[in-house]
């Protein structure tokens, strides 16, 4: 993978801003480019966690971010001792999460220049754990930095906001995605294609160049417009949709939840010998930690059934936006030119106001994936409206 700045793909002013404040940074005190609060946002792909740890990696290596000596590696692996990087499992920051963190920060650095605290999505902390986080973003400690992710200003508690200094990302050309994964050995022609229909997501378009599951699967979201023919057909598709949500993310969560049940027990002394010490007395003991690990466990299972949900949409998008593109005879590129046919097809029997529509629907549904919703009921319900027009 491209190592140091390089990596942020297609955010030449917000490096810029980045390298100004790790200069500053290392002034007695800290120059007014540097800042105790950072909220960076962007949307999906646009780099917001790359931003964050190149950020950090800067600000603790002696070369102001070189990308390739030890300390950046710590980072970059998440093994430096004065880097946290929290990446929310649950549907919002819990209160336990926040006060860990504060506790965390309260430290000074071991060994590095600052204490960086990362905290991604974090337009997941609800309104009790950030105001818990408030005062230690608004107050931190001299050498602590806080460096908060989130897709735009408006997702983010107003007074978190406010006590934050903002670095907006873009979303990057398809082109430089492209060529960053070349740099990386892929393939041009698979680089191009990855890249066009990632839309400039640079973890999506790494994805499908290197698995050919992925693309697989994305091919069979693009053929869901074609299916949806009939009322039957539209709940058919919408049940396909979600279970193979439901397995993606049981294929990511079913280890992690066996392997933190199994620490648990052990954690509770099973596997131990010694008098007193009987299976039945360890999962006695241990009943409303595991409760309390099922909940955590049930939140991390919801969310990564949603996100793969919203990685569907957003495939279904390009699709419409391709569509729309055909039908007002605008001269831009195809997302998806591989399925010109259907696109064709598509365009020829709709009209762009319908597929503004569609395309409204889509946005609608990928809004409402973040709240309580049944996700079968929210599918169910888009498909019959893709199906209208």
């Amino acid at each position: 993978m491209t190592a140091g700045w390089a990596s942020l793909v297609g955010q030449t002013q917000s490096v810029a801003t980045l390298q100004r404040a790790v200069s500053d940074a290392r002034l007695d005190p800290p120059g007014t480019a540097m800042t105790h609060a950072w909220l960076i946002i962007g949307p999906p792909g646009a780099g917001r966690s790359t931003a964050a740890l190149l950020f950090a990696a800067a600000l603790q290596c002696d070369d102001q971010g070189c990308g390739e000596c030890s300390s950046c590696n710590e980072v970059f692996h998440d093994s430096h001792p004065d880097v946290v990087r929290f990446n929310p499992q649950q549907l919002q920051i819990t209160v336990d999460e926040a006060r860990g963190l504060i506790g965390r920060a309260s430290l000074s650095p071991d060994r590095g220049h600052w204490t960086v605290m990362i905290v991604e999505d974090a337009d997941r902390l609800n309104e009790v754990s950030g105001n818990m986080l408030l005062k230690a973003i608004e107050e931190p400690t001299s050498h602590t930095v806080w460096l908060l992710c989130a897709p735009s200003t408006e997702d983010v508690l107003p007074t978190i906001r406010s006590r934050c200094r903002v670095l907006q990302l873009r979303t990057p050309p398809w082109r430089d995605v492209a060529r960053l994964l070349e740099a990386d050995g892929v393939d041009p022609s698979m680089a191009a294609f990855a890249s066009r229909a990632a839309q400039g997501h640079v973890g999506r378009a790494r994805a499908l160049a290197l698995d050919e599951d992925a693309r697989l699967r994305r091919q069979e979201v693009l053929r869901i417009p074609m299916r949806l023919t009939s009322l039957p057909a539209c709940f058919a598709a919408a049940s396909d949709i979600v279970a193979t949500a439901n397995e993606d993310a049981a294929s990511f969560t079913d280890p992690l939840d066996s392997n933190e049940h199994d620490e648990l027990l052990r954690a509770y002394g099973e596997g131990a010998t010694g008098q007193g010490i009987t299976k039945t007395r360890i999962e006695r003991l241990a009943k409303g930690a595991v409760r309390e690990l099922e909940a955590h466990q049930k939140s991390r299972r919801t969310r990564a059934v949603r996100d793969r949900l919203d990685r569907v949409l957003i495939d279904l998008i390009t699709f419409y936006r391709d569509v729309l593109v055909l039908q007002v005879g605008s001269d831009v590129d195809l997302v998806n030119e591989e399925l010109r046919p259907s696109l064709d097809r598509v365009a020829a029997e709709s009209t762009p106001e319908s597929t503004r529509r569609r395309l409204d629907a889509i946005s609608r549904t990928r809004r409402l994936l973040q709240s309580n919703a049944s996700p079968q009921l929210l599918v169910e319900a888009l498909t019959v409206e893709l199906a209208r027009g």
